[in-house]
């Protein structure tokens, strides 16, 4: 079976990224890198309390009960000042998120906006230590209770989050350079041409490339994940397996993308130039490196219309938030259109010449 022009052109192949010391390393080694700094900071951190400076004298916080003072302390890091000027100033230059001073029985909560979700969550938080403390004072019970329960898996941590994205990552950038160094290269040398001229069909060329490449992609999953459950506890849930077709398939899309960027350049360092023009920004408004649910909508309409974006979603929903199968569904055939449409026009727009 290895005497076929197929598994000879894949084992050449092969042999030729693993020869390239620079090739495994940014395939491999550079994602791998980010996954341990990430996974070190990020997988152990806690939900960081609220830095909170009590003003003066506040007997709605100073008078609460025992367990409702408990919960306060848990929810706030609380120092305290006399001076309100010199709190609010603290609190403007960021060094903390809010002041709280007591007039009557008003109290009053002087907070920076500069980060929204916070301000959102520490409003949140005080509204209920005051109602609480309306209750106490009336002495009559609430008619109705609440309680919070998280919808994932409670063992899900930061490094569930961190994975799919920097895999993701890692595989565009692995198919798109390595499809546009590879096009660019060989046409360069005139291997191209050589091998237009040898008794190989053009169809077997293709697939071994595409073989190889996939191969490589199934590598980096199975390194990545391994990595991941050994030095982070990462723990897959839902219907993970489909992480298969979507890296296949995703693999296919931007290996397109590859291709249209060695078609259209006229060396190999244009070709990487271009292929990483296209995908370093779809990394960050793809939600690789971070999440975009804080940013504006119309950035979050823009990550719509790429497909890293498509691909982070499906691997989150199938590795981490539980679902399906039936959810890598729409994932899979955004990925698919984009690898026929951009390799359709990479084909229109490629040449066997460098002229």
């Amino acid at each position: 079976m290895r005497s076929t022009p197929f598994w000879a052109l894949s084992e050449a192949m092969l042999r030729g990224f693993l020869r390239d010391r620079a090739s495994v390393f940014f395939a491999i080694i550079f994602p791998l890198m980010f996954l341990v700094l990430f996974g070190g900071i990020l997988g152990s951190q806690d939900q960081p309390k609220v830095d909170l400076i009590k003003v003066g004298s506040v007997p709605l916080v100073d008078e609460l009960p025992e367990e409702a003072r408990a919960a306060f302390d848990e929810a706030f890091e609380v120092s305290e000042e006399d001076d309100l000027d010199a709190a609010l100033t603290e609190v403007r230059k960021g060094d903390a998120d809010v002041a709280i001073e007591q007039r009557g029985d008003e109290l009053v909560a002087h907070y920076t906006q500069t980060d929204q979700v916070k301000a959102a969550v520490t409003q949140g938080t005080l509204r209920a230590f005051v109602d609480g403390a309306n209750v106490a004072a009336t002495g009559n019970p609430p008619a109705y209770s609440f309680s919070a329960e998280r919808v994932e898996d409670e063992s899900l941590s930061v490094i569930q989050y961190v994975t799919p994205g920097l895999l993701g990552w890692a595989i565009a950038m692995s198919a798109a350079f390595g499809a546009a160094a590879t096009l660019q290269g060989w046409r360069q040398s005139k291997l191209l041409r050589r091998l237009q001229l040898a008794p190989v069909s053009t169809g077997t060329i293709v697939t071994a490339r595409v073989a190889v490449t996939l191969a490589i992609s199934m590598v980096q999953l199975a390194v990545f994940l391994g990595l991941g459950a050994a030095a982070f506890d990462l723990q897959l849930t839902g219907s993970w397996w489909m992480s298969i077709p979507i890296v296949v398939v995703g693999t296919l899309c931007f290996m397109a993308v590859g291709l249209l960027a060695g078609a259209l350049a006229k060396t190999t360092e244009g070709a990487v130039n271009l292929a990483n023009f296209l995908v370093l920004p779809m990394a960050f408004l793809s939600g690789s490196f971070f999440p975009l649910d804080g940013t504006p909508t119309w950035l979050q309409r823009l990550s719509d219309l790429m497909p890293l974006k498509h691909f982070n979603t499906g691997m989150l929903d199938v590795m981490v938030r539980g679902e399906g199968p039936a959810a890598a569904a729409v994932p899979l055939l955004i990925l698919a259109g984009f690898a026929v449409v951009v390799g359709l026009l990479a084909a229109r727009l490629f040449r066997w010449d460098s002229a």
